[in-house]
């Protein structure tokens, strides 16, 4: 508006300066309009790139790669990259921006959110529209994938999306249904599935599927660790708050202590197997010694968390090096 004026009165500068007091609003968005629309998309764009929490991205980049063998150079494929991007921001903002918008109460209470170690800690308004933007993340891949690797592949990813509706919402909620909300992380497997179709890669043995799944039971089982007491405050039933920290760490143990057996026994991976082993060794010690049935301080999780996706960084490398997960001995 003040500017349409301006431009009809360039002669008369007073007149210029008199609708400039009137009209401030109009005046500074024309002049600076555009950087705050660009400020605006850079902080929706944070926004939900912390709720995806990349913190948390490890288990399906891990399992994505698993696939691989370092001589097939799958990394100058246009594909590989594609399908990499995809299970890092777009299939965890998926996961959990479901996950937060359902559960916005216990997220309230968590001390450990808020951050993109551990994702956000938005008010029920701010993840209003959360469902919408998934979509508009999500559909345009979907497209393309189907395109790219037909029904199969589209199938497969409408199935990843099916498996997060039943674990979020009602009538199913699985979130809410121990023990079936550890049992349904056995969808994350799906991840390496999506890998194999999309690069046109040979079938995993049925027996790193089961690592596959063991590991992310384990990841699962962690997470329901350190959120006992918000959860607890939230009244949201999860196996850990029911059976209590200390057997759900003994819980994550067993899983661990058969994780190393499959990779000493079945991989012959000493070094994976070496790694879990000192892993249990350290969990042993926190339940019997160190923390036994206390809950972790907000900086030990923090510092939890970055050890994890140093780990998990380090495993990655390994495992694509030695390609121990694609050869099992029987």
């Amino acid at each position: 508006m003040f500017a349409e004026f301006c431009r009809k009165n360039t002669s008369n500068f007073a007149s210029c300066v008199k609708q400039r007091l009137k009209f401030p609003i109009c005046y500074n968005s024309i002049k600076f309009g555009a950087p705050l629309n660009f400020i605006r998309i850079i902080k929706h764009l944070l926004q939900s790139l912390k709720i995806s929490r990349p913190g948390l991205w490890f288990p399906t980049i891990w399992i994505y790669l698993v696939p691989f063998q370092i001589a097939s150079d799958f990394w100058e494929k246009p594909f590989f990259w594609i399908g990499l991007f995809f299970v890092s921001f777009p299939l965890n903002f998926l996961v959990y921006g479901l996950n937060d918008f359902t559960d916005g109460k216990a997220d309230s209470l968590n001390p450990r959110k808020g951050n993109f170690l551990f994702g956000a800690k938005y008010s029920k308004k701010k993840l209003t529209n959360v469902p919408w933007h998934i979509c508009l993340v999500i559909i345009p891949f979907l497209a393309f994938f189907a395109y790219v690797g037909g029904s199969e592949l589209f199938i497969l990813l409408l199935f990843m999306v099916v498996i997060n509706i039943i674990y979020n919402y009602k009538p199913f909620r699985l979130k809410e249904r121990p023990p079936f909300e550890i049992l349904i992380q056995a969808g994350y497997v799906f991840t390496a599935l999506f890998s194999i179709t999309l690069n046109d890669l040979e079938m995993l043995p049925w027996q790193t599927f089961l690592y596959l799944t063991l590991f992310a039971f384990q990841a699962h089982i962690a997470g329901e660790i350190m959120d006992i007491e918000p959860d607890i405050l939230a009244k949201k039933k999860t196996t850990a708050v029911i059976i209590g920290r200390k057997k759900a760490k003994l819980l994550m143990l067993s899983i661990l202590l058969f994780e190393v057996y499959i990779l000493k026994f079945w991989f012959d991976d000493l070094v994976m197997a070496g790694f879990l082993a000192a892993f249990s060794l350290w969990l042993i010690l926190d339940i019997f010694i160190f923390f036994k049935n206390r809950p972790y301080t907000l900086k030990q999780m923090k510092l939890f968390g970055i050890f994890i996706n140093i780990s998990a960084i380090l495993s990655m490398i390994w495992v694509l090096y030695s390609g121990n997960l694609l050869h099992p001995n029987f």
